[in-house]
């Protein structure tokens, strides 16, 4: 299980390992790079990797200032497929993800490190 040790503007902490790009945080650990195709903006072509892994609930750190924005059409596929999801500022989403991920499985955390 991933394990998120420290999240502060910029950069988190997950099983030991630093990142300082935006990331996927799920079940069997973290992938670094998480890639947008319009950088503060989550679409529906942003979602393929996150569908393959899954999930029962989806986190989005939206940045420590909230910047990034998901697109209603993310909602709705989300909605259509039963998967429950949540937009936080990251700080939040790192909190909800570290209680939630311990007690259930399916957990993914895609955090905006920044903005």
């Amino acid at each position: 299980m991933a394990r998120v040790e420290e999240y502060e503007f910029g950069r988190i902490v997950v099983n030991g390992s630093e990142y300082r790009e935006d990331v996927i945080i799920h079940d069997e650990g973290v992938e670094a790079g998480w890639w947008r195709k319009e950088g503060h903006k989550v679409s529906v072509d942003d979602l393929d990797r996150i569908l393959e892994l899954n999930p029962k609930l989806v986190i989005f750190g939206t940045g420590a200032n909230e910047r990034l924005r998901v697109e209603k059409h993310v909602r709705d596929l989300l909605k259509e497929r039963g998967i429950e999801f949540m937009e936080l500022n990251s700080y939040d989403a790192v909190k909800v993800y570290q209680g939630l991920s311990q007690k259930r499985k399916g957990v993914v955390l895609a955090i905006h490190l920044t903005c």
